[in-house]
């Protein structure tokens, strides 16, 4: 079955990386289409391409790193933390000729994590992560929901005719370009065996691994935890390990693009603030997946939609992060006495813009009560506060508060 080509954000924030900085490197997970990526720009700018998933390749990197990597133009390297040991000769090479354009780099997992690498590229790469497919991308929009918010705040506006189902539906397909076009079963079967692949070869490449069975049922804990805060020792206690391995797990999860942690908001406003992260998976899809859910079983009362929709919207905004103008930080909120926003984003001049997602189709004014908390705290520096729900129509609930559809986010 063929894969349709999407048009990726991401494609001119590498060209622009590439304009002033020596080594360019596109990280993220293993099938999210950086190879795709980097193999079109080649074609645009007459790169040469080599791939170290290719055995060949990889023992000629490995014999001669330092004639391997002196090419006059562009090099393309795909899956560069095959062999890491290379990263010291094009280091020595950008360092003789410090010209912008020479490197583009692809890694599935998170290249200075690695433990073999023997040295970086610090302040000569800049590194640019892909995610899988943002809503925007599969459906050809630009979306800029983190500028808009921060420019347009209360007057953000938007109609929506999606309906609960149709939201459903795309917490299901996730954002894999292999994934979203097959039917149902076959793209649990996918998706399933990625996971399964994902550990036995990346996690084992960062690091030995003595317990499989254990790490799988984490990677299954954590699905099942989606937007949930993470206390590790539970965890632990669930899968059988001890707090410092689980907490070791976890790290490698992040290092290969599974799971993500969301931090606690860090701005001293309240000292019954709670600092435990909350944890969503990086695909929605994957989560459902994992949890052997279907539209039907998502629909019924009591179910997992509700951490898994809040995962979902945590996860289209960190992909719209990279690409916004002031890169916000994303995290949560929650208090002791159990007040909590689900999403907190905060520029770097103070200003916040907090966020709740709700699986209902409808509005109420209780629903803002973590919102309103945030307002009488930060004042002016709250922007907005926004419900994204899944009804159809922006509603006024107070000058600064809005319940607006979650299709908002990429349209």
């Amino acid at each position: 079955m063929g894969t349709t080509y999407v048009e990726r954000r991401a494609w001119e924030q590498v060209i622009e990386a590439l304009g002033d900085t020596r080594v360019v490197l596109v990280n993220g997970a293993r099938q999210a289409g950086k190879s795709t990526l980097v193999r079109r720009i080649g074609q645009h700018t007459g790169a040469r391409w080599y791939s170290l998933d290719d055995a060949v390749t990889r023992r000629a990197a490995a014999s001669d790193p330092h004639s391997f990597v002196r090419l006059d133009s562009l090099m393309i390297i795909d899956e560069v933390q095959r062999d890491p040991e290379l990263l010291l000769s094009m280091k020595s090479l950008v360092d003789e000729h410090p010209t912008p354009g020479r490197f583009l780099l692809t890694g599935s997992a998170r290249l200075l994590g690695l433990r073999s690498l023997p040295d970086t590229l610090v302040g000569r790469m800049e590194i640019i992560e892909l995610w899988p497919l943002s809503q925007g991308e599969i459906d050809g929009v630009r979306e800029n929901f983190v500028d808009d918010v921060f420019n347009q705040g209360p007057d953000i506006f938007h109609e929506s005719p999606l309906t609960r189902d149709d939201y459903i539906a795309r917490v299901i397909r996730g954002g894999f370009p292999d994934a979203i076009h097959r039917e149902h079963r076959r793209r649990t079967a996918y998706l399933t065996n990625y996971v399964s692949d994902l550990i036995n070869r990346d996690v084992t490449q960062l690091s030995a691994i003595e317990r499989g069975p254990q790490l799988r049922a984490l990677v299954q804990a954590v699905a099942a935890r989606s937007s949930q805060p993470l206390s590790v020792s539970r965890v632990a206690s669930d899968v059988g390990l001890t707090s410092v391995t689980t907490e070791r797990y976890l790290s490698l999860l992040e290092e290969v693009f599974l799971m993500k942690r969301i931090p606690a908001w860090t701005r001293r406003i309240s000292g019954r603030s709670v600092g435990q992260a909350k944890v969503a998976m990086v695909d929605s899809g994957i989560a459902s997946a994992l949890l052997r859910q279907t539209a039907s079983r998502l629909r019924q009362p009591g179910g997992p939609l509700g951490g898994l929709l809040e995962g979902f919207v945590a996860m289209e905004i960190a992909r719209q992060i990279p690409w916004s103008t002031d890169r916000p930080g994303l995290s949560h909120y929650r208090t002791k006495d159990g007040v909590e926003v689900d999403l907190v984003l905060e520029d770097g001049m103070g200003r916040v813009v907090a966020l709740e997602v709700k699986a209902s189709s409808t509005a109420h004014d209780r629903d803002f009560a973590g919102l309103r908390h945030l307002e009488q705290r930060l004042g002016n520096d709250l922007v907005a506060g926004l419900l994204l729900y899944t009804g159809h129509h922006t509603l006024p609930f107070g000058p600064k508060f809005r319940a607006v559809p979650i299709s908002t986010l990429w349209t």
